[in-house]
């Protein structure tokens, strides 16, 4: 896996806890969202379909430390947004850092290059960057040309300069898998990133690109061919190998775990998760204790939720079922 040892250590600790406490539900990773504003308009985004008054609101530094501290979650996935807009960014991150947080920073990477210099390098923190595909793909999927130049010189820069660097791609109806499996050897072989993060795309309803999104027998199928012999590829996918066997038809009994990745946005804690938008609250213990969790899922029946089969979803799934079957992850972990 492309998790340092730390963190797989801390996130271990912690869910181990959980168990010993014999609590049910308690989250992952904290989705932070200290702005909606970003500086690109992708055609499968929904975060930044807002008037002005919205993308220009910010959550505080104080703001997000206070929802890190109240969440209590081991890892911090900061997005939004282009995060790197936000002026007060490298203190958000120095914050949570200093209260021993992992953080995964999620860019496009059209700024890194340049804000490099307001951080430290540090085992808590790793620049996430989206690569949707190779370039014309890549470029294609976020509906500007020169970014994916401009996402390799940023990624370039960050590891010359001592960063945990990762890659996150989201992948939409029409992909060639053929073309994915060779933008993963890229991201590993020629970028040298210290993990990959993949996971299908959720319909949001505000995105323009309605015709983007995937049905789940078509992601299964995708997941398969994309997937295929990933071990012997030598690819650091920072997934748990169970949401990876899900991603391809496998553990059909799984059902989403929606508060295993809460969501602080500038409007408050997001009902239910990070990608449907039914109401916040105000605090975290309000979220989990008035949020009708059973509404929520494929066994719901909710419509919203039968084609998700989203990381943020299935993750926190994966996770508990590897901590309960630990000789089975093991064998996971080991095949092909």
């Amino acid at each position: 896996m492309g998790v340092n040892f730390k963190q797989s250590a801390s996130v271990a600790g912690y869910v181990l806890k959980q168990r010993i406490l014999r609590r049910k539900k308690y989250p992952l990773v904290l989705m932070l969202e200290p702005l909606l504003r970003c500086n690109l308009a992708c055609g499968g985004c929904g975060k930044i379909q807002y008037p002005d008054h919205i993308l220009d609101k910010r959550l505080s530094p104080e703001e997000c430390w206070e929802a890190a501290e109240e969440c209590g979650a081991p890892v911090v996935s900061i997005a939004g947004g282009e995060p790197l807009i936000h002026p007060d960014i490298a203190e958000i991150v120095a914050g949570l850092i200093k209260r021993k947080k992992f953080i995964y920073l999620c860019t496009n990477a059209i700024l890194l290059e340049s804000k490099l210099s307001i951080f430290k390098p540090s085992k808590y923190l790793t620049f996430s960057v989206h690569l949707d595909g190779l370039e014309e793909r890549h470029d294609e999927m976020v509906c500007e040309k020169g970014v994916f130049k401009k996402a390799v010189k940023g990624i370039k820069a960050a590891k010359a300069a001592g960063f945990q660097v990762a890659s996150a791609t989201t992948v939409f109806h029409g992909e060639d898998p053929a073309e994915l499996r060779k933008m993963f050897d890229f991201a590993m072989n020629e970028l040298k990133v210290d993990g990959m993060m993949v996971s299908p795309g959720y319909s949001y309803e505000k995105a323009p690109h309605q015709e983007l999104f995937l049905q789940r027998k078509e992601t299964i199928e995708l997941f398969k061919e994309i997937l295929k012999g990933h071990k012997d590829k030598g690819w650091q996918l920072n997934h748990s190998p169970f949401f990876l066997e899900f991603l391809q038809g496998k553990h059909e009994e799984y059902d989403c775990t929606p508060w295993g990745n809460p969501t602080r946005t500038v409007f408050g804690w997001q009902k239910p998760c990070y990608l449907l938008g039914e109401g916040y609250a105000s605090s975290f213990k309000e979220l989990m204790e008035t949020t009708d969790w059973d509404a929520y899922g494929h066994k719901s029946g909710n419509p919203k939720c039968q084609n998700c089969m989203v990381h943020c979803g299935f993750e926190a799934t994966a996770v508990h079922d590897h901590f309960s079957r630990p000789a089975r992850s093991l064998a996971a972990s080991i095949s092909g």
